[in-house]
């Protein structure tokens, strides 16, 4: 593998950080290779196996996220649900008409306000939200098989520096689930 040179500045970007270097180059670059590749195959592999084993109890993997945000009370309106799933209120609702088919949760006019909806879970979705973190613990574990606390703790600091640097590059978010998209 060739030595990482360091990338040239964009003469009209102001710069946010030091220089990076140019891990990648076009004239040899590899997908398979990308860490956008990787992160993205972990990703559909976590996902798969979450939805597999919550299937049992009829959630989607699209689904849990918003039962779960419910359930820590990250959020209670269509509005911070899409935001805190990423995803668009018109999709947003209508996963919250399935979630409300099943049971799980229901829309409640807010007393103060009667232009502001509120979900709330019923006692079948805390129930079914009280699992999810023992599914989404087993099966991260699992994808961690064979790492040290050491090697676990140097994994995370890289994410979040990568985590970091996607937000300070200042690229909006990229909303999914809806058909009138960008």
């Amino acid at each position: 593998m060739k030595q990482p040179t360091q990338a040239p500045a964009a003469p009209s970007a102001p710069t946010l950080a030091p220089p990076a270097i140019a891990f990648y180059e076009a004239d040899r670059y590899l997908p398979e290779e990308s860490m956008g590749y990787l992160m993205r195959r972990i990703l559909t592999m976590v996902s798969s196996e979450v939805e597999r084993q919550l299937e049992p109890i009829g959630l989607t993997n699209a689904q849990w996220l918003p039962l779960y945000k419910l359930s820590t009370g990250k959020a209670s309106t269509v509005a911070e649900l899409a935001c805190e799933s990423q995803v668009d209120a018109g999709a947003m609702t209508r996963l919250l008409d399935r979630l409300e088919a099943k049971g799980l949760c229901q829309r409640v006019r807010s007393l103060s306000d009667r232009r502001v909806v509120n979900i709330e879970l019923t006692d079948a979705g805390r129930q079914a939200a009280a699992g999810i973190p023992a599914v989404l613990s087993q099966v991260q574990n699992t994808h961690l098989a064979g790492f040290s606390v050491e090697e676990f703790d140097t994994l995370m600091g890289f994410l979040r520096r990568i985590f970091n640097n996607a937000q300070a590059s200042s690229v909006p978010p990229i909303l999914t689930g809806g058909p009138h998209e960008a």
